[in-house]
């Protein structure tokens, strides 16, 4: 699968069948997606591919508000900039959660059968281009979209003025056949990255497993860390989270794929470390269970089987590695009753 970091150069251009979403998860609704653009795309003889945006656009106003506030620049707590006229300030509006990296989502994209994904640096420029704009030089000149495939609830362009009707008009125009998908749902509900993050953030992961259509992971290389764990008893596994607003944080029973043939279990935490660190960064960290080998620089696949407490501060290290223990015993409890989600 290619991967461009922006529009492909002009001598790369080929004409293709495309999809344009965040696509935060890949999850069955997504896959729904990528499967009708894989099957269409074969049939006009051409590659598929996936147009997103880093970072997530709401993330992106979420800032810019939070800036023209004077508020402190935090995703959570970034709101509206612009008052309503006779109502006051809108209601905060928080970026989004992120359920997958980057590494992740591209790993699924790839699975899916997508053949190309550009990834498009949302900034002002994009932010203001008007829908029709966005039409002629992202959809027809940047990417040479022949087959374009939507959501139902796709809406582009400054202010979010491109809508159905308006490609409509363009596909008639510039000759490309367009497309749109319903919306997938399971038992009458929607799933969508909205209903993911719900889900992991009520340490649901049976839920999450069934929107998602796979178990609920997050992958990266093992990196060095303070060493802090280890003179406590407790040495870990470190995997830096590349974003402040992970779909997940707090103490979980997990499963860690990547190290030998069979997956280790192990207690991990995903959080600020507020008991030991100042700097607000998000990092994983994972005690595994009966297990002593050389990680460093691995990659490995961390999935969450059960969450077991929220994170804490704690006033010592006494009083943290005494939570360790207790989070060690009832992780160990959680996976001897054979309550682990297999991956059958």
């Amino acid at each position: 699968m290619e991967v461009f970091r922006r529009l492909p150069p002009a001598d790369r251009r080929d004409p293709c069948a495309l999809t344009i979403g965040n696509f935060d998860g890949v999850h069955s609704g997504h896959r729904a997606v990528l499967a009708q653009l894989r099957r269409r795309a074969d049939e006009l003889g051409l590659p598929t591919c996936v147009l997103t945006f880093e970072p997530h656009p709401r993330e992106y106003f979420a800032t810019l508000a939070a800036s023209a506030s004077g508020s402190a620049p935090a995703l959570a707590s970034a709101t509206a900039a612009a008052p309503a006229a006779d109502t006051g300030p809108r209601p905060p509006t928080p970026a989004p959660a992120r359920i997958c990296t980057e590494r992740d989502k591209l790993d699924a994209l790839a699975e899916c059968g997508v053949d190309r994904v550009c990834i498009a640096h949302f900034n002002a420029s994009v932010a203001t281009l008007a829908a029709e704009r966005f039409i002629d030089e992202i959809i027809v000149e940047g990417l040479h979209a022949r087959y374009l495939l939507i959501g139902d609830d796709f809406r582009f362009g400054a202010k979010r003025r491109g809508d159905f009707a308006m490609l409509e008009q363009a596909a008639a125009r510039h000759g490309f056949e367009l497309a749109r998908i319903a919306t997938v749902t399971r038992d009458g509900q929607r799933i969508s990255s909205s209903a993911v993050r719900a889900a992991l953030a009520a340490g649901d992961f049976a839920r999450a497993r069934e929107l998602l259509g796979r178990p609920y992971f997050i992958s990266g290389h093992v990196v060095h860390g303070r060493k802090l764990g280890r003179t406590i008893g407790y040495p870990t596994l470190n995997v830096p989270i590349p974003f402040d607003r992970p779909a997940v944080e707090g103490v979980f029973v997990v499963r860690v794929h990547g190290l030998g043939e069979l997956p280790v279990a192990g207690v991990a935490s995903l959080g600020t470390r507020p008991a030991v660190e100042s700097d607000g960064r998000h990092l994983l960290e994972v005690h595994l269970f009966d297990f002593d080998a050389d990680i460093y620089g691995k990659l490995v696949r961390v999935e969450f089987l059960h969450k077991l407490r929220d994170e804490a501060h704690f006033d010592s290290i006494e009083a943290l590695t005494a939570q360790i223990d207790r989070d060690a015993q009832a992780a160990r409890a959680w996976l001897r009753d054979g309550s682990a989600v297999r991956n059958d």
